[in-house]
């Protein structure tokens, strides 16, 4: 499991664009990765908005925001569009990155058990190191704590 003061476990996947992301593309810059379920479901609408919202925040502090799911590179088009988001998305198909950082989990619903991602924020130094984690995050202010999490670095 990783913890703060780890170093992030690099990845190379595609963005909504289609275009290869790796963590090396961001170094000298903060690295906001959070993983959420799945586009266009109410609480990850809300999550991606907030963060799209603060966008020009975060870039203020020299961070980037970098959403991550399952989902494919044509529902991260379609999200993007319908919800009007100013931020990136990264689609994790096979579940590489989330394995990575342990948020492919065990869930609970309704006394049925089955796997998925838990919402989760990692904050990223510029040199690759892990500076804080969210796990289990409630979407409501989210993106302001993480906001003065970068503002405190």
């Amino acid at each position: 499991m990783l913890t703060i003061g780890h170093k992030a476990p690099d990845f190379t996947l595609p963005n909504e664009k289609g275009e290869i992301i790796s963590l090396r593309d961001f170094k000298g810059k903060k690295l906001v990765l959070y993983f959420y379920p799945k586009d266009s479901t109410p609480g990850c609408t809300t999550e991606a908005r907030d963060f799209s919202s603060h966008k020009n925040d975060f870039a203020a502090e020299n961070a980037v925001i970098l959403g991550a799911s399952k989902d494919n590179i044509k529902r991260h088009q379609n999200f993007i569009t319908k919800q009007d988001l100013t931020i990136s998305l990264i689609s994790d198909e096979e579940g590489v990155l989330c394995e990575a950082y342990g948020v492919w989990i065990l869930k609970k619903l309704y006394g049925r058990e089955y796997m998925g991602i838990e919402r989760a924020t990692f904050l990223i130094d510029e040199n690759g190191i892990i500076k804080n984690i969210w796990h289990k995050v409630k979407v409501k202010g989210h993106a302001e704590e993480v906001l003065q999490a970068v503002k405190s670095m």
